[in-house]
């Protein structure tokens, strides 16, 4: 739920805004959700809770528009996006990692790639964590969680907290 609850995106000239500004918006829900976010998030926090951790699926970050120390960007087209969404992603195939803040990540391998121009290296490249980027992401977590005032799931603060004081393994 933390991650869902803080997934972002840069504006383009696609989308309203100014070109370059992180948008949050939860689960890409904001312009759907009917009532208060806050309440929204804590739906699913209490639906979460009613099942076992194993049942429930696995949410992996994604950025398609991570560059190479080139320039180059590393995930081949856009086009090829569906290969990850349509569920070629071998969930058995992650590794618990006490230096990953997202806990689990997928291998590099466990992505379908058959078809698709991308080197193990830029696999690696792809799916890596970088701390230091993490670290900068928080000043911004902390601003989104401010609009859900008294409404933001405590939850969600105690997974902000360890990150905010420098306790998490991660960080």
């Amino acid at each position: 739920m933390f991650l869902g609850s803080i997934v972002g995106s840069e504006t383009t000239t696609a989308n309203i805004g100014a070109v370059g500004v992180v948008r949050r918006d939860p689960f890409a829900m904001l312009p759907f959700c009917g009532y208060h976010m806050g309440d929204y998030l804590a739906h699913w926090i209490k639906i979460g809770q009613k099942t076992s951790a194993e049942k429930l699926p696995k949410i992996f970050y994604v950025n398609w528009f991570r560059k190479s120390d080139d320039g180059k960007w590393l995930w081949p087209a856009m086009a090829t996006t569906a290969a990850c969404s349509n569920g070629s992603l071998r969930e058995q195939r992650t590794r618990e990692s006490g230096k990953n803040p997202h806990r689990v990540s997928a291998f590099p391998d466990a992505i379908d790639t058959k078809g698709i121009s991308v080197t193990s290296s830029e696999m690696a490249d792809l799916l890596k964590v970088d701390v230091l980027e993490w670290k900068k992401e928080l000043e911004g977590i902390r601003e989104h969680y401010k609009r859900f005032g008294s409404r933001l799931p405590s939850a969600l603060n105690d997974e902000l907290r360890p990150l905010k004081n420098g306790s998490a393994s991660c960080c």
